[in-house]
């Protein structure tokens, strides 16, 4: 596989597991934004930006599946917290459920799963 396509499919992998991963972020405490991204770019394979954490928070808070506060900071202007609603954690919990299937099985096909 070229390195392009390599890219590519990490790309893609990546876009996957990316909406689990930040509901597993605010899932173990509210967060914000920024925050979020320092905690995934540290992760890796999930080193993404605010370019595509931002957006994707917006379509949570739209979805109901999280809920915002405004805190103040201990430097700089105030920040906006995002927290799980209720909905947020059904979310996490069945897309956690589905990635531990999909990855047992993908383990499995690999021949990782052998003895």
């Amino acid at each position: 596989m070229t390195t392009m396509a390599a890219d590519a499919t990490g790309t893609q992998l990546r876009r996957g597991a990316l909406e689990l991963a930040v509901l597993a972020v605010i899932g173990r405490a509210p967060s914000y934004g920024g925050e979020i991204v320092e905690t995934l770019a540290g992760l890796p394979g999930l080193d993404t930006g605010a370019g595509t954490v931002y957006p994707l928070l917006s379509r949570f808070h739209r979805a109901g599946w999280v809920e915002t506060t405004w805190q103040e900071s201990p430097a700089g202007p105030p920040r906006k917290y995002y927290a799980l609603s209720r909905a947020g954690r059904a979310q996490l919990r069945g897309r956690t459920e589905a990635w531990r299937q999909l990855a047992g099985t993908m383990t499995t096909l690999l021949g990782e799963g052998r003895p």
